[in-house]
């Protein structure tokens, strides 16, 4: 290496955090980026002072595994860093791949183990820019995908910052061998069977025998469409909030106002927004085609990865899929204490001590009736519980009180029969039924 390229590589600096002040919690694998990463952190005294510790994420999906944690232990003690090893099991059957299901395992240790406020840093590199870009490329990915990974974001209870992403390896490399580091080469990574490693070893070297400066190129266009996804973006909110009705409620009419495109892109924006998982590619499609020209009284709904979209009158309601209270299940209630139902909500009398009576509860299996205050004859529940507007995502699970005689006092909280809602007024109490979240 040529005098100048070795002061250049000497003085590597991280960006400052954009959240100074914040304690910084390094995802260490004990590979070169994340062992730069490390000593860079751990040899800034501000880093240091606002609290610096490490974690690593052990897989268990090689014979080294242990030996990797122990470098890492072993090297964390040395800097006088504080580690967390964290074990987890991957899903090989999720669908994932090994990859994506060890990258979901990691993940989710992290987040679980990021404190309110800290931020994790990550030692994702240029080099890793382009191959995320390549790789979405060639999924088809819209302007969001192409953004590729953004070097500052919102995460789990805090943040987190890729301060090495404008940097390419081979400076990482450099500065390593310069400081003499010792660090982990995991086999895995040149297994071409995975895509990131037959991008990095197959393709990347010929597209730089063409093109030298490949990797740079391709990591600027993630930043031209991380910057076309922020300008969208905003435009996006101002259309959700224009269409929203609760906050896991869209007008139907309002969304079939806005461009399709705008519109796929909102009801992406709307899912992520609820914490639900990611719309499968043909999810926006199916949407638009079965739920936005349904029939107010269709039903018609969309299901993907345990969560779900469903046409209810002139609205779209989303949501993770709900168990439904078993259609056997009875049990008798005094009003004593909260009663805790099988899907895990409650119902819970308040302002009074108990019933007089026990009473039974149960989950609705059709035909119940119910007469309600100031009228004279009773009705059938379904009817009532659409009069009143009761959604059937919240009907599904609603709990039935009756009478030991087998009359129906009560639908949960919404519903309550003449001779209970006398009751109640007379005792200023009132029944309330919280579905878990």
């Amino acid at each position: 290496m040529d005098r100048p390229g070795q002061a250049r590589i000497a003085q590597l600096r991280l960006p400052p955090s954009p959240q100074a002040g914040a304690p910084c919690v390094v995802g260490y694998s004990g590979g070169l980026d994340s062992t730069v990463l490390l000593h860079l952190l751990g040899g800034d005294r501000a880093t240091q002072g606002a609290g610096l510790r490490a974690l690593h994420v052990h897989h268990g999906l090689h014979a080294q595994a242990d030996a990797w944690a122990a470098h890492c232990e072993a090297t964390c003690a040395r800097l006088g860093i504080p580690l967390e090893v964290v074990r987890v099991a991957v899903d090989r059957r999720a669908g994932l791949g090994l990859e994506g299901a060890a990258r979901e395992a990691r993940h989710a240790a992290f987040a679980a183990h990021l404190r309110a406020g800290e931020v994790l840093a990550l030692a994702h590199h240029r080099d890793d820019q382009a191959e995320t870009f390549l790789l979405r490329a060639l999924r088809g990915s819209g302007v969001d995908g192409l953004a590729a990974m953004r070097p500052w974001r919102a995460y789990a209870r805090g943040w987190l910052w890729r301060p090495l992403l404008g940097m390419p390896r081979a400076d990482l490399l450099a500065h390593a061998r310069l400081q003499r580091l010792d660090w982990i080469d995991d086999p895995g990574n040149d297994d071409p069977g995975l895509d990131r490693n037959f991008l990095r070893h197959h393709v990347m070297p010929h597209l730089q025998a063409r093109w030298p400066h490949a990797p740079a190129a391709l990591a600027r266009s993630a930043g031209f469409a991380a910057a076309a996804t922020d300008l969208l973006d905003a435009g996006d909110d101002a259309a959700l909030a224009g269409v929203r009705r609760a906050v896991d409620l869209l007008d139907v009419a309002g969304l079939l106002a806005l461009p399709a495109t705008q519109r796929a892109r909102v009801l992406r924006r709307w899912i992520a927004a609820l914490g639900l998982p990611p719309l499968p590619a043909h999810g926006s499609a199916c949407i638009e085609a079965d739920l936005l020209d349904a029939r107010p009284d269709a039903r018609a709904r969309f299901d993907w990865h345990g969560a779900r979209v469903q046409r209810w009158r002139d609205l779209l309601h989303a949501g993770p899929l709900r168990t439904p209270l078993p259609r056997d299940w009875r049990a008798t209630w005094d009003g004593r204490a909260p009663l805790r139902l099988p899907t895990g909500d409650t119902l819970e009398l308040l302002g009074a001590d108990g019933f007089d009576h026990e009473v039974i509860a149960h989950a609705r299996r059709g035909g119940e009736r119910l007469r309600l205050p100031r009228r004279r004859h009773d009705h059938a529940l379904k009817h009532l519980l659409q009069d009143a507007g009761v959604p059937p995502w919240q009907r599904e699970r609603l709990p039935l009180l009756s009478a030991a005689d087998g009359t129906l006092l009560a639908a949960g909280d919404r519903l309550c029969s003449a001779t209970l809602a006398s009751w109640l007024d007379a005792r200023g109490a009132r029944l309330q039924w919280t579905a878990v979240a």
